[in-house]
């Protein structure tokens, strides 16, 4: 009888590059440890979701039973025109520019449409210019598609412009310019730092953009997953405000910060050159988001229902971000060199320690804040992978899924933990 070996498993390069989200390990940190109070997750809170008003929606569209099998049924890959209009005139209209529906494509997510729009833009090798820090899952699938985040300087405000000008200048003289493909801001409460950047600057990297798109286009693709999560202050223009030929800018949305995570259901607002890939990828993925949740959002939209929620939304998380910020004041201020972002919206409170402060999971801090009950992010994770520096010295804090209780017991621990390795 012939005796063969049978080879092992060999990932391929795709399966290499995916190196697993940093945010995963956090995960089961939280979840190894029953009693730990996690400020690390960006999850919604679960007593907000909106239980009676999806059981009211969905008991409505199934009473018909010829219309509950088309719901059931396959979907078109763009997504339904229903509830692609209701996002023109719900979603959209602190906004002046009209777009139009065959520019709105419906993802399972917006995670979904980010990596849908970096497979239709990006080479292996090439370049997506990253806000420092920005959203990490981002830069796990800019990683995962072999493409290289490169880190922009930040202040207050966000990308400072000055910065984007001179990284784009450098990558010009490295002969490096052509594979320069998109910058990627998230302009609305951004994950991880809080900001919110100002139209004027928003509106100069929009401009740069343009002119640096000489070689090869470079678009700006817009993140605005948080915008309807405003607590304080006026709503500023989408950065689609400033794309005067509608051929620049991608922004995408979603309901799974102001609704729920669980519907899956993302949007985006293409420029029409990149509407056919984006679709054709998606089609190759999954045919067309879930047909079924299409049609509860469109008619939760419709009802109305969906801005009632997200006031409730609102006075919720406002409270919240209050008791942190209040914690911090009391535990955090007392500590030389902790230093911390006030945002006026979104989920997160982004912290800087002495630069001589590991807040890494390798670093004695991380392992004390274990140790005293409580969960962060390290900011380590949310720096671009070329470029400046990586900071070692900060934190992402969630206010979203914890109680106001639990919020304040939290940042008492993350002091005590300071305390206690510094």
């Amino acid at each position: 009888m012939t005796t063969f070996t049978i080879s092992p498993y060999l990932p391929s390069r795709r399966a290499t590059l995916a190196e697993g989200q940093p945010i995963s390990e956090l995960m089961s940190r939280a979840l190894d440890n029953p009693g730990l109070i996690s400020l690390a997750a960006g999850f919604v809170d679960g007593q907000s979701l909106p239980v009676d008003i999806v059981r009211e929606v969905m008991a409505d569209l199934l009473g018909d039973h010829a219309e509950a099998r088309a719901m059931l049924q396959y979907g078109a890959t763009p997504g339904l025109p229903a509830l692609r209009r209701e996002i023109l005139n719900q979603c959209t209209p602190m906004d002046s520019r009209q777009e139009t529906l065959d520019r709105v494509v419906i993802t399972a997510g917006s995670n979904q449409l980010l990596h849908l729009v970096a497979e239709s833009l990006l080479d292996p090798g090439d370049i997506v210019l990253c806000a420092a820090p920005t959203y990490l899952v981002f830069l796990g699938t800019l990683a995962n598609l072999g493409a290289k985040s490169w880190s922009v300087q930040t202040d207050d405000g966000g990308m400072i412009p000055e910065a984007l000008e001179e990284t784009l200048a450098q990558l010009a003289d490295a002969g490096e310019l052509a594979k320069v493909k998109a910058i990627y801001l998230v302009p609305y409460f951004d994950n991880p730092s809080g900001i919110t950047m100002p139209a004027e600057r928003v509106q100069r990297i929009v401009a740069i953009a343009k002119q640096w798109s000489h070689r090869t286009r470079i678009h700006v693709i817009a993140d605005e997953a948080y915008r309807e999560l405003r607590y304080k202050g006026e709503d500023v223009p989408s950065v689609i405000e400033f794309d005067d030929d509608g051929e620049t800018v991608i922004v995408a949305g979603t309901f799974s910060k102001s609704f729920s995570p669980g519907v899956r259901i993302g949007w985006g607002i293409l420029p029409e050159h990149l509407v056919g890939p984006v679709c054709a990828q998606k089609g190759n993925i999954d045919f067309g988001s879930p047909n079924l949740n299409q049609h509860l959002m469109a008619e939760v939209l419709r009802r109305g229902l969906f801005s009632a929620h997200v006031e409730t939304l609102r006075s919720s998380y406002s409270k919240k971000l209050d008791v942190m910020l209040n914690a911090a004041d009391e535990y955090l201020s007392p500590l030389a060199g902790v230093k911390w972002l006030r945002p006026n919206g979104g989920l997160y409170v982004w912290a800087t320690l002495p630069p001589q402060v590991d807040t890494g999971p390798a670093g004695e801090l991380f392992d004390r804040s274990v140790a005293e009950g409580m969960l962060y992010v390290p900011g380590q994770y949310c720096y671009p992978s070329e470029g400046q520096p990586v900071a070692k010295n900060c934190m992402r804090l969630s206010f979203g899924v914890q109680s106001c209780e639990k919020i304040r017991e939290g940042i008492a621990a993350l002091a005590r933990a300071i305390t206690a390795a510094y």
